[in-house]
């Protein structure tokens, strides 16, 4: 079931953000006047699950439809004599679609066809006189039609290609607006963690120790962990001073640090030390028994001084049906008491949250200042996400790349409406930087090329660009196959590997 949710949730937001992605190609090349002959939810080889186009002003429909094939012939040169290419096979064009019936819908191309596959994932945008991955090179009429995407000047077509890759970054700065209106903006800063923070391994063999409370890195304050996190791991900073036992001490940390959290598959580089505080007392149980009361905070149990939720909690579950000592604060005065916790290793309370503890700071946004908070953590986001690329290009962040499984995993296992639009916000900004890399087939490789044309005046052949457009796609191709096959070794080392 909890493969089920997250695969579920990856597959909407994906579904989600590809539908804006194309509307921004669509958008603007219907605002220049350029067809576009299909859009489409998810890829739909030899059939579609639905289809609709309007044609002479009524909306026609089909269910499990086989795709029409291009209405085409073959070339011929001056001569008459039928065109053939390097491999013997017949050159095919756009044939005059006024012989088709009426009832054809590939008689009318000048309106779009709508339609939804049965692959679940992706989706495209075919905008007429367009070489890319639904048309090739051969399939264009010798002459650009002034409706057709070729035809329109440069900067033009500079806006029909960004357009996707900008309505992506305007949709996450919305959503961002809109959680923010919703929930506000709430933050433990640092310091106010007054009993310190658990490190991860990597860290606390680099010089931490559990208790620590970060002052500064490279001499500037820092307020959240986020900070922390991408100061130390992404931008790779390596200065850092930490308040332990009431000194303020200096930590010098290895260029490679972040590397070496990512090789060991870190999940949690930091997280507050939470004291055991008391909330209520559930009745006729052993705590009530016992005469603790609420806001009694536990300290050490059997003489061992704890501070941490997560080990009183251990100890007292490793007790069960066993008498303990334990101590707890109640009203500044450390006191001690025997208890015995039941069968199950329970003693009957409920604690009280961190937010209840810890000092935090919200900010509530009204509708209208939520949209310049929703423009700043975008751009944050953004420039988070471009920081932290470099390290896919180390040993241990190349092997970190993961697939739809990773990805996948990025939501819970129960659905969630705010971490949903939360992660579809990330991944929308991800979706359009990953696109603006100027690889060809996407839409940074188009922008390149239109930008060479601008600076040169010299536009690429279309026979240039089909032939760069299918080096683009098998260096995609072979991305995606490493990335998957990285989430299938993970699989394989967690199922099998793990257990032996």
């Amino acid at each position: 079931m909890e493969f089920l949710i997250k695969a579920l949730q990856l597959i909407l937001a994906l579904s989600v953000l590809v539908v804006v992605h194309e509307f921004g190609h669509f958008g603007f090349a219907r605002l220049f006047k350029v067809r576009v002959h299909k859009f489409y939810l998810f890829f739909n080889p030899k059939f579609s699950i639905f289809r609709a186009k309007k044609i002479n002003g009524k909306w026609q429909m089909k269910f499990f439809a086989s795709n029409s094939s291009e209405h085409v012939i073959q070339a011929v040169d001056e001569n008459g004599v039928p065109k053939t290419d390097k491999k013997g096979k017949p050159v095919m064009i756009p044939d005059d679609v006024s012989k088709l019936d009426e009832n054809d819908w590939r008689r009318y191309p000048e309106t779009t066809e709508w339609g939804i596959g049965w692959v679940p994932f992706g989706g495209y945008c075919a905008i007429a006189g367009m070489v890319d991955e639904t048309t090739k090179e051969s399939e264009l009429s010798s002459e650009p039609q002034s409706w057709e995407y070729r035809s329109r000047k440069p900067w033009q077509r500079f806006f029909m290609i960004v357009g996707g890759v900008l309505f992506n970054f305007i949709f996450a700065i919305l959503i961002f607006a809109m959680l923010l209106f919703k929930n506000g903006e709430e933050t433990l800063p640092v310091k106010n963690a007054y009993l310190g923070y658990k490190y991860c391994e990597v860290a606390l063999n680099n010089g931490f120790r559990n208790g620590d409370i970060i002052q500064t890195i490279d001499n500037e304050d820092v307020n959240s962990t986020k900070a922390v996190v991408e100061k130390l791991i992404i931008e790779g900073k390596q200065n850092v001073t930490v308040k332990r036992d009431g000194e303020i001490l200096s930590i010098a940390l290895p260029a490679n640090f972040g590397e070496q959290i990512i090789e060991a598959k870190e999940k949690q580089f930091m997280i507050p030390i939470i004291p055991f505080v008391i909330d209520s007392i559930i009745p006729n149980s052993v705590a009530q028994k016992s005469h603790l009361q609420k806001g009694d905070s536990i300290v050490g149990v059997d003489n061992k001084q704890l501070s941490d939720i997560t080990d009183i909690m251990a100890e007292i579950a490793n007790s069960a049906n066993k008498k303990i000592v334990i101590e707890f604060y109640r009203k500044g005065q450390v006191l001690k008491d025997s208890i015995t916790p039941d069968e199950n290793g329970k003693i009957g309370v409920i604690l009280r949250e961190p937010k209840y503890i810890f000092k935090t700071e919200k900010i509530h946004y009204s509708f209208f200042a939520s949209f310049p908070a929703g423009i700043r953590m975008g751009w944050e986001t953004l420039v988070s996400y471009v920081k932290q690329f470099r390290l896919v290009f180390t040993k241990a962040g190349a092997k970190s790349i993961g697939g739809f499984a990773s990805i996948g995993n990025l939501f819970p296992s129960t659905w969630d409406w705010t971490i949903f639009w939360s992660m579809t916000a990330l991944l929308s900004v991800i979706l359009a930087f990953m696109n603006i890399l100027p690889i060809p087939v996407l839409d940074g490789g188009y922008i390149l090329f239109i930008i060479y044309e601008m600076i040169t005046g010299k536009k690429p052949s279309d026979k240039f660009m089909e032939i760069s457009l299918n080096i683009g796609m098998f260096l995609v191709l072979a991305l995606l196959v490493f990335a998957n096959g990285n989430d299938i070794i993970k699989w394989i080392q967690n199922t099998f590997l793990s257990s032996n």
